[in-house]
């Protein structure tokens, strides 16, 4: 399967930006994560949601980000607001079992 994960770009703190992926296949019964990686750092889970909607978050979200996906569309999204300078990173879309695929990232900048 292929992921094209897109939406990433350059945004102030407190900005806002929503992050999509698009799989190339079905992503019924399959959960769908967001990682990220900031340079100098191991690649992180930001967020992952299973194919009823079931969704788990990393720590360091506190309610900032919102993963969601359409799967009439093969679409996931995530939706980050309130961006710190930390939230830094490329962030790559995953299909897990049975794909275990993963897409190219999309960097996110934040800052002033």
């Amino acid at each position: 399967v292929q992921l094209q994960a897109s939406g990433g770009g350059l945004v102030q703190p407190g900005g806002s930006l929503r992050l999509s992926c698009a799989a190339s296949v079905s992503i019924v019964g399959v959960t769908m994560n967001w990682y990220r990686q900031a340079p100098g750092k191991m690649r992180e889970l930001v967020a992952g949601i299973t194919t009823g909607g079931g969704t788990v978050y990393g720590d360091f979200m506190k309610g900032r980000f919102t993963v969601s996906r359409e799967n009439a569309e093969n679409m996931v999204y995530l939706q980050m607001n309130s961006l710190k300078p930390e939230d830094t990173a490329d962030y790559y879309c995953n299909a897990a079992w049975p794909y275990n695929s993963w897409g190219q990232g999309t960097l996110v900048t934040v800052s002033s």
